[in-house]
């Protein structure tokens, strides 16, 4: 079997698998199979330093033992083939009477899970050994420490018995003793602590401690096995997106002690700063103490620069270790070590967690140093840690009362007066206060209100839902589903949990990054990653943050190396313009519903109302201006870039009152006998156009084909802007999409009546203007049907939340707030479908839809406008799949270019775009 290769292993471990390797025959590169703290072990043991001996059990047997409820039928014997070899080294047995080999079992996943899962140390202590390593290291109170360790973590963690109950007993000896903490107990002290211990084991667990060392070892190992299924360990893998099937290993170390006296101690090191990523002496030491006791935080630590005081040697020959370490692995480096009777031994390293500002900084710090390149400078930050690091946040040091908890729907701080509904929010906001609407979900006619506000926060939806969609867009904070507050809108107030009611005008802050919810004002830190982004902060000027400038050299070498082009989704100069501060190379969402809202509200109620051809044709022609004037502004902001206008998708009851709200004000007419004809005229069309799932019902294309000349305005206003732009000596580049196509029929229909009214505003103007005319893929029978709807489509974007909703059978504005906390917490999903692309079933058809569609047109353009094209994960799936573009809000443009920067780097692309 090669080295680097993870053997295949049977249910039951089939013969000749080989199970357990010795720290000899590893290297770091074998996470897979023999887990990360036992890989870099192997790594440390084949550079030479300092490693205590031992072996790895693979991960593979964890897999057949968490499979089959029992262990692989060889892996006794290799054990104990390593544990002879192990003995024959050291000159000792496991536990023997006189001089005892004692090991310890340490857990060790693929992926670091700090505390997740289990360890305990000083295997082989038994009421006899205990006598013969005292005598063995000449100190009595360190063996009986050392024994009480061994049972207090053995009970806990092998045995399930409460751990309070020994942290009981360990604070009533110290307070019989009079002393404070637990290097003040004597060993007569230890000693009965120990009898005590025992008792409690027997009483809980209803058998005796194991006295044979072997027993130990193995009920260890097993409950190793088991802690993979713990419930603390399948939560943080769903936290940290860990798959579930990858198993831990096991590792046996030979024991060296910290707890040996003050000439001994036990610390934790970094060879950088894993929060600000400046090189330094970061760490801590404790002296007279096992490994535990340091993120037990049982006694206080010192600095790390503290130990060249303690013990010199030691600490130099640290500093040398560290930056063999560093240089090796060539990344921040997180180290256990410990010191036994002024020995130095090296007991884990592994590439070390570090904040997102860290990432950015450590990454262009290993360039300049010339560990790294560019490309592998890409692999070291991601998306995700570049969003944390442009929104706002709140004060960390600040104190805060929480009142609830909703969804993360998006990033950043906000803080303001609460306010219940638009109107109020944008008049306060325009007399200078900041606010946030509260609403229990959102809808078009929110919009001004969430333009002024400074963040949303509703009790119902999920990260799809309206709220949460235009929020994003925007770069609005916002909170959504926040079930535990109870929202009345009526009355102007919200009651949180414990029954305190929030009054309009009642300042409360929201966490778009958390999800949280708090009463009053927390302080708001800014990030000066927007400033640079928006051009108000300059990398290489004098006063630059460090930060900016390492943003902005990880930001060219991405963009360098990508090949992906990166749009905005955009609805209006404003946003067009922050979009191409931001990068942007083009719009490829232009949602037109947009435009038809405020002071166009009336003219649509009276398209909808219309009774006759006239009166349609009246309303259209009063739109046809005004659509215009959105489009003259929206193309000389991206002047010389492509602007992709999605025609009218939305259903049209989107934009006519709420069918209760209008019911009632009918109601109190009549019943007041006041005029009404209107209202009941807007009644009669809710009615009319109610459906009972109108998100499949009659909108997109639909909407075009059966109501005449609503997108033949539209073309027509796209048209004439784009050649009043051209003969303004500008550039523009317009692109006409056609939404929720699902037969090429539909497209052949209203692609025929665009190109007529196309080829009269040319002939009019006296201008070619070369309109590209394609459509979204949003619908599985589009994408199953792709090669013919190329034969009438220019490009293909794909509208990823609608995809998805198809697909799956879901409603997004009704799933993630009902069932799909359920589903992440069963496992079922990793991550929820509208935030990450399904590849499985989404990109399959994503896929499948990119190869017909180009082999009928292989100049086909091929984009994708759904919330996926700013989520890292999916831009890497849209680079392997072979789209031109992604799409996405303005705020999410440096994420999307970054991560494809990381997608080209790792697939060896060209710097070609």
């Amino acid at each position: 079997m090669s080295e680097n290769k993870v053997p295949h292993v049977t249910q039951n471990g089939g013969e000749g698998v080989k199970f357990v390797y010795d720290f000899t025959e590893g290297n770091k590169d074998l996470k897979d199979l023999l887990g990360g703290k036992g890989a870099n072990l192997a790594e440390m043991t084949n550079l030479g330093l300092p490693v205590p001996p031992g072996f790895t059990i693979s991960t593979e047997a964890c897999k057949v033992y968490l499979g089959s409820g029992e262990e692989p039928s060889a892996l006794r014997d290799e054990v104990s083939a390593h544990l002879a070899a192990l003995e024959q080294r050291m000159g000792k047995k496991l536990g023997q009477a006189d001089d005892p080999l004692l090991v310890s079992v340490r857990s060790g996943a693929k992926f670091s899970m700090p505390g997740m899962m289990d360890t305990v140390l000083n295997i082989g202590l038994s009421d006899k050994s205990v006598q013969g390593l005292a005598k063995q290291a000449g100190d009595e109170r360190f063996a009986w420490d050392s024994y009480r360790r061994l049972i207090q973590m053995f009970g806990k963690t092998v045995l399930g018995v409460d751990g309070e109950l020994f942290e009981d007993a360990l604070e009533a000896a110290k307070t019989a003793k009079k002393v404070t903490v637990d290097t003040e107990l004597e060993a007569g002290d230890l000693k009965k602590l120990v009898t005590k211990f025992k008792k409690i084991v027997k009483s809980e667990a209803g058998r005796d401690f194991p006295q044979d060392p072997r027993e130990q070892m193995d009920l260890a190992i097993k409950a190793v096995f088991e802690s993979w299924n713990g419930d603390r360990a399948k939560l943080y893998r769903r936290q940290e997106r860990i798959p579930h099937d990858l198993g831990t290993a096991v590792n046996i170390c030979s024991m060296v002690f910290g707890n040996l006296g003050p000439d001994s101690g036990t610390g934790v090191a970094f060879t950088r700063d894993p929060a600000s990523g400046y090189q330094g002496v970061y760490g801590d030491y404790l002296q007279n103490a096992q490994g535990e006791d340091v993120v037990a935080g049982i006694r206080n630590t010192v600095p790390l620069a503290e130990l060249e005081r303690i013990d010199k040697n030691s600490y130099d020959r640290l500093m040398q270790i560290m930056e063999i370490l560093e240089n090796h692995y060539k990344d921040l480096c997180d180290i256990e070590f410990t010191i036994e009777r002024g020995h130095l031994w090296m007991l884990q390293t592994r590439v070390g967690k570090r904040t997102a500002g860290a990432a950015f900084r450590i990454a262009t710090q290993l360039v300049d140093q010339g560990l790294i390149d560019e490309a592998e400078a890409l692999q070291r930050v991601t998306g995700a840690q570049l969003a944390q690091l442009m929104f706002p946040r709140f004060d960390e040091q600040a104190k805060v009362e929480q009142v609830g908890r909703g969804i993360a729907a998006s990033p950043g701080a906000a803080v303001g007066k609460a306010v219940f509904d638009s109107y109020t929010a944008v008049k306060w906001s325009r007399s200078g206060e900041k606010v946030i609407l509260v609403r229990r979900e959102t809808n078009p006619d929110d919009l001004d209100g969430m333009i002024a506000a400074e963040g949303i926060l509703t009790s119902r939806g999920g990260k799809t839902s309206h709220a949460a969609v235009v929020a994003r867009g925007m770069g609005k904070t916002c909170v959504c589903g926040a079930e535990e507050l109870e929202v009345d809108t009526k009355r102007r107030r919200m009651t949180v949990p414990g029954g305190q009611v929030v009054e309009e005008g009642d300042l409360i802050s929201i966490d778009g990054s958390s999800g949280k919810v708090y009463l009053g004002e927390v302080p708001v830190v800014p990030s000066p990653v927007v400033e640079y982004f928006e051009g108000r902060m300059h990398a290489g000027a004098d006063d630059a943050d460090e930060l900016v400038e390492a943003v902005h050299r990880i930001m060219a070498f991405a963009d360098r190396k990508r090949r992906l082009r990166v749009r905005a989704n955009a609805d209006n100069a404003e946003d067009a313009l922050r979009a191409r501060r931001f990068g942007a190379q083009g719009i490829g969402l232009c949602r037109t519903e947009h435009m038809f809202l405020g002071d166009r509200r009336e003219l649509v109620e009276r398209l909808i109302l219309a009774d006759t051809g006239a009166e349609r044709e009246e309303s259209l022609k009063q739109l046809l201006p005004l659509q215009k004037k959105d489009f003259v502004e929206l193309f000389e902001a991206m002047d010389g870039l492509p602007v992709t206008v999605r025609l009218l998708d939305p259903p049209l009851h989107e934009f006519l009152p709420d069918i209760t709200e209008l019911s009632v004000r009918v109601a109190l007419a009549e019943s007041r006998q006041e005029p009404h004809e209107n209202e009941l005229r807007l009644l009669q069309a809710v009615h009319r156009l109610h459906e009972q799932n109108p998100m499949l019902g009659l909108r997109g294309v639909r909407l075009g084909l059966v109501i005449p000349g609503l997108f033949t305005m539209q073309v027509r206003a796209i048209a004439e802007a784009a050649a009043e732009r051209k003969a303004a000596k500008g550039d523009p580049r317009a692109e006409i999409m056609i939404p929720l196509v699902g037969t090429v029929q539909e497209l052949e229909i209203v692609r025929e009546e665009a190109d007529r009214v196309v080829a009269e505003v040319e002939a009019a103007s006296g201008t070619s203007l070369k309109l590209a005319i394609g459509t979204m893929i949003e619908l599985p029978r589009a994408a199953l049907t792709a090669g013919q709807i190329a034969e009438a489509a220019e490009f293909f974007s794909f509208g990823t939340n609608d995809l998805t909703q198809t697909v799956w059978g879901f409603s997004r504005d009704d799933v993630e707030a009902s069932f799909f906390t359920a589903y992440l917490e069963k496992g079922i999903f990793g991550v929820s479908p509208f935030e990450t692309i399904d590849r499985d079933g989404v990109g399959s058809l994503v896929a499948s839809a990119v190869e017909a569609g180009r082999a009928t047109r292989p100049d086909l353009k091929l984009g994708v406008c759904g919330e996926h094209g700013g989520d890292p994960e999916s831009v890497h799936f849209f680079h392997e799949v072979g789209l031109d573009y992604v799409s996405c809000s303005p705020f999410r443009i440096p994420v999307a270019r970054l991560e494809a920067g990381r997608a080209a780097s790792q697939s060896g692309g060209s710097d070609h775009r």
